[in-house]
């Protein structure tokens, strides 16, 4: 656990938080110890300090900014599909606790655990260290992403909710999002989605997940509505 300890940088006083962050409830489960707590009430803790976490960094940056445009960059920063690439970065799913099932059907790379871990790795750290210790990990984590924010561009934007507003507001109809393809093994899917609006199929969009396939999808069809506009 020490090689986890120094990539995060910092040592744990109470090394069980640590262990506790990274055990999921199925090897908890699976093992049977009497006590041996697993990691989803962490998740639930870590989820509320990230986003104060983020939240006041937002503050701190853009303190004059609408809330709807500090909502929006916020969700984007502690979205799934972030906090997955975080955890990757981190190796989290190296150090997971899982049972014999999750093992063989490719835990170690799931979105949903590797979230789930890193949420409770972080409230692990303020249970160990304070606000101070959560805070100056999140900073590391996220300061290259933050740096690049621009409130005046699109690409921290939710794309899916600004084509509805864009469509909305143009009179056409709403879009309809179907999926079109899925490959890969159970672990690591590929959807592809299209995208129509009125009958007209105007995006396709491809991810990881479902909603990431969607918010491409969306992403695409936003750069052609005016075109769209104009043929209708």
């Amino acid at each position: 656990m020490s090689e986890l300890e120094r990539t995060i940088g910092y040592t744990f006083r109470r090394r069980e938080l640590l262990d506790r962050a990274l055990t999921h409830r199925s090897y908890a489960h699976e093992i049977g110890a009497v006590g041996l707590a697993d990691n989803e009430a962490l998740e639930f803790l870590g989820d509320a300090v990230l986003g104060f976490i983020v939240s006041a960094w937002l503050f701190e940056l853009f303190p004059t900014l609408p809330e709807g445009k500090l909502a929006k960059m916020k969700a984007f920063l502690v979205s799934a599909d972030n906090l997955q690439v975080h955890a990757q970065n981190l190796h989290l799913g190296e150090y997971l606790r899982l049972n014999r099932g999750e093992e063989k059907t490719g835990g170690r790379t799931k979105r949903t655990l590797l979230v789930d871990a890193y949420e409770a790795l972080i409230a692990a750290l303020y249970l160990d260290g304070g606000i101070e210790a959560a805070e100056a990990f999140v900073r590391r984590q996220f300061q290259d992403v933050v740096s690049r924010l621009d409130p005046e561009s699109v690409p921290w934007s939710d794309y899916k909710t600004t084509l509805q507003e864009q469509v909305q507001a143009r009179g056409l109809p709403p879009p309809v999002y179907e999926v079109i393809g899925v490959e890969g093994p159970a672990h690591a899917r590929r959807f592809r989605v299209s995208l129509r609006i009125g009958d007209r199929v105007v995006a396709t969009g491809e991810g990881p997940t479902i909603k990431a396939a969607h918010q491409q999808a969306a992403r695409a069809a936003l750069a052609q509505l005016d075109q769209l506009l104009e043929t209708e």
